[in-house]
């Protein structure tokens, strides 16, 4: 059984740590490895090089999209593909355990069934934009309500 009290802040709570999860992860390729140097990984990888600058638009766009709330549903599954592109091309190969040499596919599988749970759940409480169809069920005006 779900509780219907906490189950808005719930949904946030993942949100914001989906969100702040993908604003740390682009971090390390804009600021460590450098944009330049994550295309060079990419081409290494057989990738287009030019793939790793819409990957890092993707992180960017869709970690600040989830700490705001803005179509959360949406953009859950619209950045699944670039965790499955890492699982298939650098870290499937590496085996299940993300502490084996080049990390194993372990921590994107689950970040993508936390996305996917994400988009299950909906939006949460103090979502800026409910995803289309969401009710205010999960939104500040229920909640404030009881």
């Amino acid at each position: 059984m779900i509780d219907t009290r906490t189950a808005p802040y719930a949904a946030l709570l993942l949100r914001v740590s989906l969100g702040i999860l993908f604003l740390a992860h682009v971090s390390l390729k804009l600021f460590v490895f450098t944009p330049a140097g994550t295309a060079k990984f990419f081409g290494s990888l057989g990738l287009p090089p030019e793939l790793a600058y819409l990957v890092m638009t993707a992180e960017v766009l869709g970690g600040i999209a989830l700490v705001l709330g803005l179509w959360t549903r949406i953009v859950a599954i619209a950045v699944t593909p670039v965790l499955l592109g890492a699982i298939f091309s650098v870290h499937g190969a590496a085996g299940f355990f993300f502490t084996n040499p080049h990390g194993g596919w372990e921590f994107p599988a689950f970040w993508i069934i936390a996305l996917i749970v994400q988009a299950l759940l909906g939006d949460g409480i103090y979502a800026l934009r409910l995803s289309p169809g969401a009710s205010s069920v999960s939104g500040l005006s229920s909640a404030h309500s009881r």
